[in-house]
């Protein structure tokens, strides 16, 4: 049975479906801890909102968006198995590690499939 945090999760790609990765802020704690494969490491609710900033002009420009294939997870940690999609090149998967408390994000990391694969 989803707990809390898969409950959180589900609202993380809700709004990430709608483009507006600024909206995302709000799920994290004010000392949470993202790292992204290419893009690096922020701490911090300010620091996480200039990363989902620039993701939101990246991600535009490049014409990229992300499904959600697969969410599962207790009240504690969730994963999540994702297909990223760009125009001209083929569908790259990935999963994304998530821990929650209090209903908020604490940890967030991405790891994705080489590409070609």
């Amino acid at each position: 049975m989803p707990g809390e945090a898969q409950r959180v999760i589900e609202e993380f790609w809700r709004i990430q479906d709608a483009g507006d990765y600024t909206k995302l802020v709000d799920l994290f704690a004010e000392d949470a801890f993202l790292e992204d494969p290419i893009w690096g490491q922020y701490r911090g609710r300010d620091a996480i909102m200039g990363f989902m900033t620039t993701m939101v002009k990246e991600m535009g420009d490049r014409k990229v968006h992300f499904t959600v294939d697969e969410i599962c997870g207790d009240d504690h940690a969730v994963w999540a198995r994702w297909t990223m999609h760009m125009e001209g090149h083929a569908p790259r998967g990935g999963v994304g590690i998530y821990k929650v408390a209090n209903g908020q994000l604490t940890y967030y990391r991405d790891y994705m499939d080489p590409a070609g694969e």
